[in-house]
Order: C-alpha cells, then structure tokens, then sequence
C-alpha cells in the first residue's frame, strides 16, 4: 500500500465559524461595550435554557469557571475533592489553587470516565465533592455518583469542558450537579476563543459567582456604567478576574445557534470512522453510547494495542504529522506530570486503567468544517499505520 500524503495539513481542532459571528463581533466593536455587557448577557441567557439550568454565568474560561465553583462551595485548606486522574491538568489545578488537595479516582476501563467504585475507595473525613469529568463528550456514570454524594454529603462539579450537547438519561449535562462548568476554548465545539460558562440550579450559588468573577465587587461593569444616574459600587470579597467579554460573546451566541447542526455533521463523521475502524485488532474503539445518553462527540479517540504494533503511541502521532494529518492526545494521566509526581509521590501502576487508556490513546479530528474527504484521508492515513507498523 502506496503511504497516502495529503497536499495540505489537516489542523485538528480548527474552530468552525460563519458569517454571523463576524458580522456580530464588528456590531459589538462598533457598540463600545468590549467588556462585560449586553452580549455577554444575552448569552448567558440563551446557554442556561439551552442547558436547562435556572442559571448561567459567563468566563474567561473553563479553568476559571471551576476555580470559582470550587471556591463558591467552601472548598479551602484541608479538603480534599475526589476526581479523575484522566483530564487536562487544570482540572486538578483548580483544587490546589483553593488550597485544598486533589485525590485520583480510577476510571473504567471501558468508558475512559471515573469510576463511582473507586470514588467510594477514596472517600476520608476530609472528602468536601467529586468532581467527575465528562471525557471527549461522553457523560459519566451520574445517578451513581449523585448517589454517592447524597449518602456522604458531598457536592458534585461537573467538568463538562467536552461535554455541550450532552445529556444524561433525558437531562441535559449542565442541570445535574451542583455547579457544571463549559469550554469555549478555540478547539471546542462551541468556541470563542478564550471562554467558558459555569451553570447552577442553585440562585445563591450563582450570585456569589458572579461577585467573585469580577473583582467581588457589588455591581459588575456593564451595571455600573449602563444606569441612568451613578451609583457607588463596594468591593464585598477578594474577588478574580473572570468574566466573559461581549467580544467572546458575540462569537458564542451564533456558535451556540448552530451547535446542534454542527453535532449531527461530527456524528456522522464519529460513525465513519466506526466504520472504518470496527475490523482493526490494532485498535480499540470508543464504547457504545449509554441507553438514553448523548455523547457530544467533542472528540473521537482510539486506543492503540501496543501489544500488536511494533511503535509506540506518540511514534503513531509522529507518522500522522508526516502525512499531513494533525492529531492529539487526550489525555497523559495528571499523576504522570512532573509537579504530581514529586509532589505526591505518584508512581506507575497506582492507576491502571487511566494508565492504560493514556498510554494508547490517539485523538483523531472530528470537526464540523470537515469534509467527507478529510475524513477519508484520515482513515486511509491510519490504515497506512497499522499495516505498516502492525506485528505479523
């Protein structure tokens, strides 16, 4: 088999954006309200009743979004918070910048998300949530891990940064928990470059996040400059610098417009490589969807048998770039970093599956703005790999 070279590179993550956005984006510029304001407004209203949540709140990012969930929930020195060793490290970050410390959960070897089994192993007196993440789009396994929480006391915050157009046995991801925080990240399904959302059910919750995303001040900008007569402001808590921007904003509103048509463009996408891939041994493909679950097909991730080929997973990444074909891995293990390592003492074998799955997993794109035949060099691409590279 000839080695299939695409004439241009396939950028993995390139965010999909149309007409409107621009047009948005120069109303807003014109308008002179850049900060926090009208549009940003308009988006948080629009994401909760997309969402199903009484309450919607606008960031900088997802990183932040958890930060002040962590913080609205009272989690500081002491605590602990239970969550996946396989995400991004900001997941964990967000947990030590509270003060408090991270404690891995194993995931399961199938779905790739924690496993509630493990999150009952890890539960202490100094246990304050669970923080589970919805890996690649696919909802975790949520009436166990509520179920858990109500019988310990714990709260639950959803990292749905993958998770958008998820939804869980007939409830949309984002009114479940108690706080679920958003993704707006430029590779994100809905994208706006920099940007996230942290939705809640819960009206003191949310007023206290909104305080603390700009500076805990009593009257966030757009309030305080947009009245008919001034009125003094009060800084009533240490707050950050995490609100969302009616730039950012402008972009998100139209990108949450299309974001169901831009899901069933990916499903179909997800569903030929299914196809493409299902006769591999060499791979290992995501699980089925759960009954009444919605995966949000934020990323289509294989795991390689290393067993049965001859190079090592970043070795298969390093061949897709030379054909052309940008990938990704999602993701190493928090524990394996550097800082988790000789911070805690982390070692190999101390979470299996997570291990596992972070040894062999290749993210392949997925994206909206694809065309059948990107997607086609990508499989022709992968296929070129594993007969190549595969053991007699």
């Amino acid at each position: 088999m000839k080695k299939p070279m695409r004439k241009t590179f396939l950028v993995f993550g390139k965010p999909f954006i149309g007409k409107e956005e621009i047009v948005e984006v120069v109303k807003t510029l014109k308008s002179g309200w850049w900060g926090t304001g009208p549009k940003t407004e308009r988006f948080e209203h629009e994401f909760a009743a997309y969402t199903g949540a009484d309450h919607a709140l606008g960031v900088n990012s997802a990183t932040a979004g958890l930060h002040l969930a962590l913080k609205a929930l009272g989690v500081g020195p002491g605590d602990e918070v239970i969550t996946t060793p396989l995400t991004f490290v900001s997941t964990a970050n967000v947990i030590l910048h509270c003060g408090a410390t991270p404690v891995f959960a194993d995931v399961e070897r199938d779905t790739w998300n924690i496993d509630p089994k493990e999150i009952e192993k890890k539960i202490t007196k100094k246990t304050k949530g669970i923080l589970p993440v919805h890996l690649h789009g696919s909802p975790c396994d949520m009436d166990a891990i509520t179920a858990i929480a109500k019988r310990h006391k714990l709260f639950v915050v959803e990292d749905a940064a993958h998770a958008s157009e998820a939804i869980y046995k007939g409830k949309k991801i984002g009114s479940i928990g108690d706080i679920t925080a958003f993704s707006f990240y430029a590779t994100k399904n809905i994208a706006t470059g920099e940007g996230g959302m942290v939705t809640t059910n819960n009206k003191n919750l949310a007023e206290f996040m909104r305080i603390m995303s700009l500076h805990g001040l009593s009257r966030d900008a757009y309030k305080r400059y947009s009245v008919k007569y001034y009125r003094h402001y009060e800084s009533v808590i240490p707050g950050f610098k995490y609100n969302l921007t009616d730039i950012a904003a402008s972009i998100g509103i139209h990108q949450l417009a299309r974001v169901e048509a831009n899901w069933k463009v990916r499903k179909k996408h997800w569903e030929s490589y299914v196809q493409a891939f299902t006769h591999m041994p060499q791979l290992i493909l995501p699980a089925p969807d759960a009954r009444d679950t919605k995966h949000a097909r934020h990323l289509f991730a294989v795991l390689l048998r290393l067993e049965a080929m001859k190079i090592t997973r970043d070795e298969f990444v390093d061949h897709l770039i030379k054909m052309n074909i940008g990938s990704g891995v999602h993701f190493n293990p928090v524990p394996s970093h550097s800082y988790y390592r000789k911070t805690y003492g982390y070692r190999k074998g101390m979470f299996p599956n997570a291990e596992f799955v972070g040894e062999r997993t290749v993210s392949l794109p997925i994206g909206a703005n694809l065309k059948n035949r990107d997607i086609e060099d990508v499989v022709r691409a992968v296929r070129w790999i594993i007969d190549s590279y595969r053991k007699r």
